[in-house]
């Protein structure tokens, strides 16, 4: 590490944490980005869906749904490397349990301005009739999370932002004016500004867990990985709205993930700050034993192809939530301020696109 005193250090390499220190880079004269982790994008920005929502996911959440739509745009834009656009995606509607209807969802797609029209014959013969009341073709698409972390270390370069790996925050305390940090291996730094995008971990660093006063809940999520049978090969699949099932694409591996509502939590819990357990090492001790097998015979009665399908392996992740947004599945980004003793900035995004709100807000303030 080059300095010891920067004007911002971003904690976090995912990419949320790798996108802010870009965007503040022309704002502050030095900026750092640390992580605990041997490189960039280790957890939550890989293992996940990798989809780029384009809203159809939330009709229960207006808000979320059309800023996804918005955010969608800008990120195909954005980062045309990273986008997988070369499949069909599909949302089906479930006659029965679903808390939407074929009708309701088309209206919904009219509200927020998101492109939906029949499937295709060839798509609707895949499905269950008994199941699914209505099938159809959306504009939605995927990432290859392995280009995109490429695509934010170049960034990240171009930018000149100091980035220090294998660089855990063991503590944060006052100085003066400002903050010091201290890091594994007894290097320390200080700064005005903190960032923290450290996701699952935004209560579990010393000093900083009284800056996030949101109620968070943590899950351990499970990803299955299929090699999908040839009929389904090219199609993303996601059935509306309740405790079904998604399949899509997954580009770094040239396989599909299966996420089923029911089976992709195998547990929670309420995250009360130091008090509660490093999300991170719960996982890392969590015996992970699949129910990859469980996913696959419910979605099968939905989509019968998939009873050919393969279970070629799992990615366990902590998952994230806002516990005021179980009821309605939103997924507005979480950006919480502290003034005391420099600025503190506690960050978390639902998914993706939420990085242009983060900005948006970075911008009304001013950075």
């Amino acid at each position: 590490m080059s300095e010891t005193k920067f004007d911002a250090v971003v904690i976090g390499g995912g990419f949320f944490g790798c996108s802010i220190a870009a965007y503040l880079k022309p704002h502050f004269g030095s900026v750092l980005l640390v992580d605990r982790e041997d490189q960039l994008f280790r957890h939550a920005s890989y293992g996940n869906q990798a989809r780029i929502h384009g809203g159809y996911h939330y009709p229960r959440s207006l808000h979320t749904a059309y800023r996804s739509r918005v955010n969608f745009q800008s990120f195909v834009r954005d980062f045309p490397e990273a986008v997988v656009s070369s499949f069909t995606k599909l949302y089906p509607i479930a006659r029965n349990q679903s808390k939407v209807t074929a009708r309701q969802f088309e209206r919904f797609c009219r509200i927020i301005g998101a492109p939906c029209k029949p499937a295709r014959p060839e798509h609707v013969k895949l499905f269950n009739p008994r199941l699914i009341e209505a099938v159809y073709e959306v504009t939605e698409y995927a990432f290859n999370s392995d280009i995109l972390r490429d695509t934010m270390r170049r960034k990240l370069e171009e930018a000149n932002v100091e980035v220090s790996l294998n660089s855990a925050v063991e503590r944060v305390q006052r100085h003066g004016s400002a903050w010091r940090i201290f890091l594994a291996g007894g290097a320390e730094v200080e700064t005005n500004y903190i960032f923290n995008c450290t996701y699952a971990g935004l209560k579990h660093i010393p000093g900083l867990e009284p800056h996030c006063r949101t109620i968070l809940k943590h899950e351990i999520a499970e990803m299955a990985l299929i090699e999908p049978p040839d009929e389904i090969r090219d199609l993303g699949i996601t059935v509306m709205c309740g405790s079904f099932f998604s399949t899509m694409p997954f580009p770094p591996r040239s396989l599909h993930t299966l996420s089923h509502v029911r089976y992709t939590p195998h547990t929670s819990w309420i995250d009360s700050g130091l008090d509660s357990p490093d999300p991170y090492e719960v996982m890392k001790a969590y015996p992970k034993e699949t129910k990859a097998w469980h996913m696959l015979k419910d979605a099968q009665r939905y989509l019968p192809a998939l009873a050919r399908a393969r279970v070629v392996d799992s990615l366990f992740e902590v998952k994230t939530l806002l516990v005021r947004n179980e009821i309605d599945d939103g997924r507005p980004i979480l950006m919480e301020r502290s003034e005391s003793a420099g600025t503190v900035y506690s960050i978390l995004g639902g998914k993706i696109d939420n990085i242009y709100d983060v900005i948006h807000r970075l911008q009304a303030d001013g950075l």
